[in-house]
């Protein structure tokens, strides 16, 4: 009879192992998902940036600094690996994008021009769609390395390859204009 009770504790505790690392398996895919749909996002915007430097190139000729920036910061960001490292690549292209949409102030007829309208429409849209897509990463991150580092699955996550990992971090400064409420001037 004892040998019972010991069996069916053991075949318990087998299956409740089972259980939390189906559950981490499960959060494990969700934020690999979740930066899929970030790389999605990111693949976008780098493939529109040629042709926003294209049009801006056409109006500001003496620009060639700004324009030669935001293409080494999109080659950057399209060879980066990894969440840190995309974030970071990312947070660089953002600020040679800011300073190359800057130029629109000093060029009236850049800024009338309905293809450069139309592409910063699709870049603004873009830029939604990927806030959006980090915030869903970052959430499923959260999840994932708060059970990760949760009782009980702490004792053994890392004997099955289960490491906290890491959040798709923009940056302070991105982070503020994303959050600032959009400005509309006449």
């Amino acid at each position: 009879m004892e040998f019972w009770i010991v069996l069916g504790v053991i075949v318990l505790i087998v299956l409740w192992l089972f259980g939390v690392y189906n559950g981490l398996v499960n959060m494990n895919q969700r934020a690999n998902q979740a930066f899929a749909d970030i790389d999605v996002q990111l693949k976008q915007r780098h493939d529109l940036i040629p042709n926003l430097v294209e049009t801006v190139k056409g109006y500001a000729k003496h620009e060639k600094e700004t324009l030669e920036a935001v293409i080494q910061a999109r080659n950057a960001a399209i060879s980066a690996q990894g969440p840190e490292a995309m974030a970071a690549a990312e947070k660089g292209l953002s600020g040679a994008l800011g300073r190359l949409l800057a130029l629109t102030e000093a060029y009236p007829d850049l800024k009338a021009n309905q293809n450069f309208l139309d592409l910063q429409a699709q870049l603004s849209n873009i830029e939604d769609k990927l806030a959006a897509a980090r915030r869903f990463f970052n959430n499923a991150v959260g999840e994932f390395n708060a059970a990760v580092q949760s009782i009980p699955a702490v004792f053994f996550a890392k004997s099955f390859g289960f490491f906290p990992r890491p959040f798709f971090d923009v940056g302070e400064t991105e982070r503020v204009r994303l959050d600032a409420p959009p400005q509309v001037k006449f």
